[in-house]
């Protein structure tokens, strides 16, 4: 943003810090504290990434806990043929969302459409 500012010709003063990009000395300190902050930046950065690498080699795992748990999707199969239950209604028994059953059961949708009542089946020939 100050790059900018310049080459429309215009200085920034930062009344706080006492500096002036308008004078060479304040381009300068300026220019130190925006390759100070870089750096600071770039260190956190590469502590975090070492840090979650040696939580992983602890065999820790980040995120949120998952609710689908084996119960929660074996039960879900088992009630995904009944075409009188919806994807919605069923997620609501089980305490899940419907997203979290599409994204846990790969098969949802051919285990839906094994639920579709005969007569609107294909007839066999």
């Amino acid at each position: 943003m100050v790059a900018d500012l310049r080459k429309r010709g215009i200085g920034f003063t930062s009344l706080h810090e006492n500096l002036d990009t308008t004078t060479p000395g304040g381009r300068l300190v300026f220019h130190v504290f925006a390759a100070l902050a870089e750096f600071i930046r770039e260190l956190i950065v590469i502590g975090t990434n070492e840090g979650l690498a040696a939580a992983r080699a602890r065999g820790r795992v980040g995120g949120r806990p998952s609710v689908a748990t084996d119960e929660v999707i074996r039960a879900a199969r088992d009630l995904l043929p009944d075409p009188g239950r919806s994807i919605t209604s069923i997620a609501k028994l089980l305490g899940v969302s419907p997203g979290t059953l599409y994204n846990h059961i790969p098969d949802l949708r051919e285990l839906r459409a094994g639920a579709l009542p005969h007569q609107l089946e294909a007839p066999a020939n």
